[in-house]
């Protein structure tokens, strides 16, 4: 067979990248240049990606043969468009002969001669919403008319050049790395290199590998490497890869690092090396290891990483990798150049090059100290005390005793404890007759640790047939977290399983959680299992000052997705509570406790068989409300200017994403020089300034994606693909599409449960607040943990910054969100927050004050919030100490009620809730609250009615309580623009309240 010798000459950015020699089958001799199209045309009507045509020709029919080597799959069935570049129009008379992946062979008609014409090869329609958009790609149609076509039936010859490939901009451009080899270019390259399990490609950090299933040309043209060299400064980590393909399915991929040594005997030591692929450190501080598997004929990428220390002498180090599959070992010589310039932050300010990629494997602020306002544990024999609240222990290693200490106006701390058991915590057994085993011996409580921020204690129970061990840890927030291990001795049968808190009824006022809007406790209530639609494993039940929150799990328990994914990536139910969907919770009143009954249902165990009873409970209040910090901190929720803000009376800004400094979606890395001027401008000026930044779902714009893409699903969340074109283009597949800005076409992909992307989080926070001076994090929804979260306050709040946490919840009580309540999903969170902004979909119309008091005020936590649904409704909010957020909605201006404040002088004053018993004012309809704002010889009372008409009311005054003598007293109601006109009232006279609103009145 006779062999072409041609030269391929490619381009990126109009400049010449490589010129080689290639021995192949006979190809079109082209020179193709892979340029950026600088956002030329509309990606909207004509795709991301075109052919630059040459038509030399003569006559009405042009032939070109483009070499495109595409990534995606089935490009035949994907719609061609030629256009005329002169004039810009579209050539109808278009016919394709051949379209594969590898190339595409079409006639056109070149309507204005000799000249360019466009080859556009991937257009697409976004269908769906303008934030969740569903690219579809046009599908191949014929719009040639006959006459044309059957000129098109004679032999014609190639008279077109491909001058160009361009991508739309070069954030869409696949050279190099998505540009595939041919089927015969990689048939040649295995045959060349013998009978093997696999091939090795080392690459470099400024190349990530990004597919799975082909091979890139530049592979084929390096060809197989034995060797890697790369330049690093001191101190600095250095990132390469290492392409992994698998010519048979392959099994636990091991990499192996030598130290590297240069020739005076100086060493980097193997220590400094790792892959993050198959070792770290997960988010929680545990060693992280995974098997890597690769499948036949699939590139696996294995990122590596080399923490060159400071210390290091200038000088070339080599040493060796080694990467082992199926009993093969394959030696790759490394050859690392240490220059003498020294970084001091590991190179992180050029995360372009990788170099947060360490960041992975961080475990900073991952030692349990005890964050502000919260007081170190203390322990007294089997009394456990913690800010506000005790814990009373059994001997079985259960709680006795629950109390808390908060008064009921929330504000401060008081030294009469509230109850919250009726009887102790029990586990019950009952045998297959439904009696209760009671044949117990307990070795007693032992205590495993005794720190500040930790108390770790054990127990075992054991009878004929059953032991039980528990291992229990209270942490200095209020977080008692329970491993229950119930082992079988013998065979064993039971009727039920079921654990037992009896809670004071003065505790169980009410009940948010288990498919129940937030409000008063049912009188009885049953509920089941049902992971798969409801992300429901618990609830919390309370009072204002004293209430639980419980958990139910078991050891294999995952974090679900939330915030519109639950059901992408639902719970897991436990096999020990769930038992096949035989469990349940039941809640009633029984004898002088409401019990919460948690049941398994019947089950038989083997001997040596262990089930997990685990369960989590946090105790309510964590702190007392911070009134001041919520007249003081008056937020700011959009990028504007500076000055404009000030102007407002505003405090805080929050800056969400897709703003200037700020515009990729939890990735506030790229603008961070224009984020930092911002803030030194906004401190200078007075204000806080706080970002956007969570975790839930990561712009494409990261620059690690296709790094983390690497780890299979520990970062992302499998999924079927779809959504923004860019995310199908480059990502190909198994991924969720989240969140987009058409804008700025900012496309995020769904983050996976709990990760080492949180590592990175944290480490990304502390550079935010150390580097470009935040003030704190808006947080949009999370998908983390508590674990997280206090690893984020510490570094927020690190050498005196204020740290500032608060969080925005949309209302989770839907279908796809699986029906959770957003202040139960995330009070894991409230320890660590400032303030609540609950939400979009909260109705502030249609619900009562005990929805208000339990799901959006926050104050049974310890936490005061704000409105957004609609701007809120203003006359209830202030019942609560609420306003709306300046300027989110349309509406959204609290400055009157704000003016009040001031006018007022709120700032000091004691906020006493219609909630508590002592609160100096009520009125005479039960429809109709008040909640006081009091200081010395004046008070400012907000009334807010849920009747269901205009109604008029007398205020019930304990005028001793309020400290003002009566008949000296006025009432006015100062004007508040789009809340009240201003009018004075007498001291016995009735006010009209109108329906949905209210008054705020000054009595002095």
């Amino acid at each position: 067979m006779m062999f072409k010798k041609a030269k391929l000459r490619l381009v990126l950015n109009s400049l010449i990248i490589i010129s080689v020699c290639l021995f192949v089958k006979p190809l079109v001799a082209q020179q193709i240049t892979y340029t950026n199209g600088n956002n030329s045309w509309n990606p909207d009507e004509f795709g991301n990606h075109r052919a630059v045509i040459q038509y030399s020709g003569k006559g009405n029919i042009a032939k070109a043969i483009i070499e495109w080597r595409r990534r995606d799959q089935h490009p035949e069935q994907k719609k061609i468009i030629v256009q005329d570049a002169q004039t810009g129009k579209i050539i109808s008379n278009v016919k394709t002969i051949e379209i594969t992946r590898e190339k595409g062979i079409l006639l056109f008609e070149p309507i204005s001669g000799k000249g360019t014409y466009y080859v556009y090869y991937m257009p697409y329609i976004d269908e769906g919403s303008a934030n969740y958009p569903k690219g579809n790609y046009v599908k191949s149609e014929n719009t040639a008319n006959k006459k044309w076509l059957k000129k098109t039936k004679s032999k014609i010859k190639d008279n077109c050049i491909v001058s160009e490939i361009q991508s739309v901009n070069a954030f869409n451009s696949f050279y190099p790395m998505e540009v595939i080899a041919t089927a015969a270019e990689t048939k040649n390259l295995i045959a060349k290199n013998g009978n093997t399990p696999f091939l090795v490609f080392p690459e470099d950090r400024l190349h990530s590998i990004r597919m799975k299933y082909d091979l890139p040309q530049r592979w084929i043209l390096k060809g197989v490497q034995t060797s890697f060299s790369d330049t690093a400064l001191r101190g600095e980590y250095l990132a390469f890869q290492l392409g992994v393909y698998a010519l048979q399915d392959l099994k636990d991929v091991k990499i192996q690092f030598s130290d590297l040594k240069n020739n005076q005997g100086n060493i980097i030591s193997k220590k400094t090396m790792s892959c993050l692929n198959t070792d770290g450190v997960k988010y929680d501080g545990t060693v992280f290891s995974k098997q890597v598997d690769v499948a036949k004929r699939e590139v696996q990428a294995m990122w590596c990483g080399i923490d060159v220390p400071q210390k290091t002498v200038q000088g070339v180090y080599s040493g060796t990798v080694k990467v082992s599959s199926n009993g093969v070992t394959k030696n790759i010589a490394l050859q690392i150049k240490v220059t003498n310039e020294v970084t001091t932050n590991g190179g992180i300010d050029h995360p372009e090059k990788m170099t947060r990629l360490k960041w992975l494997n961080s475990t900073m602020a991952q030692k349990n100290t005890v964050i502000a306002p919260y007081t170190p544990l203390v322990v007294a024999d089997s009394v456990i005390s913690l800010l506000g609240r005790k814990l009373i222990l059994k001997q079985d290693g259960f709680p006795e005793q629950i109390q808390t200490f908060f008064t009921p106006e929330m504000t401060s701390i008081g030294t009469q404890p509230n109850n919250l058991l009726a009887q102790p915590c029990n586990f019950y057994f009952l045998d297959d007759t439904g009696k209760e085993i009671k044949d117990w011996k307990t070795t007693g409580l032992k205590f495993l640790k005794k720190e500040a921020g930790t108390v770790t204690w054990q127990s075992t129970s054991k009878s004929k047939d059953i032991e039980m061990n528990v291992k229990a840890t209270l942490e200095f927030d209020g977080f008692l977290s329970y491993t229950v291990k119930v082992k079988a001795l013998n065979d064993v049968s039971f009727n039920d399983i079921k654990f037992h808190l009896p809670m004071q009824p003065s505790a169980s006022k009410y009940l948010m959680g288990l498919g129940q809007k937030g409000g008063f406790c049912p009188e009885d209530f049953r509920w089941k299992w049902d992971v798969a639609h409801k992300n429901q494993d618990g609830a919390w039940i309370g009072n204002v000052n004293a209430g639980l929150q419980f958990s139910l799990r078991d050891e294999k328990y995952s974090r679900p997705l939330n915030t519109n994914f639950y059901l992408n990536k639902p719970l897991l139910l436990p096999t020990s509570w769930g038992n096949q969907n035989k469990g349940g919770i039941d809640i009633f009143q029984k004898q002088n406790a409401v019990l919460v009954n948690a049941y398994s249902g019947s089950r038989t165990m083997k001997k040596g068989e262990a089930l997990y009873y685990n369960f989590n409970l946090l105790i309510t209040p964590f702190h007392a409300i911070d009134t001041d910090f919520q007249w003081n901190s008056k937020f700011y929720h959009k990028y504007e200017n500076i000055d404009t803000i000030v102007k407002t009376g505003a405090k805080i800004v929050n800056i969400h994403h897709a703003t200037p400094i700020n515009p990729y979606i939890n990735y506030p890395f790229i603008e961070f020089k224009k984020m930092k001027d911002y803030i030194d401008e906004a401190h200078n000026k007075g204000l806080k300034v706080k970002i956007y930044n969570t975790i839930r779902e990561l712009s494409n714009k990261a620059y690690e994606t296709f790094a983390m893409r690497s780890l299979g699903h520990e970062i992302y969340s499998l999924g079927k693909g779809g959504g923004f074109s860019w995310l199908q283009e480059h990502i190909g597949d198994d991924y969720i599409a989240a969140w987009f800005v058409p804008k700025i076409k900012d496309a995020a992909i769904v983050n996976s449960g709990m990760n080492r992307w949180h590592n990175y989080y944290v480490e990304g926070m502390n550079w935010l607040t150390q580097n470009v001076g935040i003030d704190g994090v808006y947080l949009d929804d999370v998908a983390f943990d508590r674990v997280t979260m206090k690893r984020i306050k510490r570094v927020l709040t690190k050498d005196g910054h204020p740290g500032i946490l608060d969080l925005h919840s949309a209302n989770q009580f839907n279908k796809r969100d699986g029906f959770n309540n957003s202040a139960n999903l995330y009070m894991e969170h409230f320890p660590y927050l400032n303030k609540l902004w609950f939400g979009e979909y909260f109705d502030y119309e249609n619900n009562q004050p005990d929805f208000f008091l339990t799901e959006i005020s926050g104050i049974p936590f310890g936490l005061m919030g704000e409105m957004l649904q609609d701007g809120g409704n203003p006359w209830r909010g202030m019942i609560y100490g609420m306003t709306n957020r300046m300027p989110w909605s349309h509406n959204a201006d609290p400055r009157p009620i704000w003016k009040v404040w001031n006018d007022f002088g709120i700032i000091g004053s004691e906020m006493i809730g219609y909630w508590s018993n002592r609160c100096p004012v009520k009125t005479s309809n039960k429809n109709v609250l008040a909640t006081v704002y009091k200081k010395k010889k004046a008070v400012l009372v907000s009334i807010a009615s849920w009747a269901n008409d205009d109604v008029t009311i007398q205020l019930d005054i304990d005028w001793k309580k309020l400290g003002i003598d009566s008949k000296k007293a006025t009432i006015i109601a100062p004007e508040v623009k789009n809340f009240q006109p201003a009018q004075q009232f007498k001291v016995n006279e009735a006010i009209p309240i109108k329906k949905g609103k209210g008054w705020l009145l000054i009595i002095k």
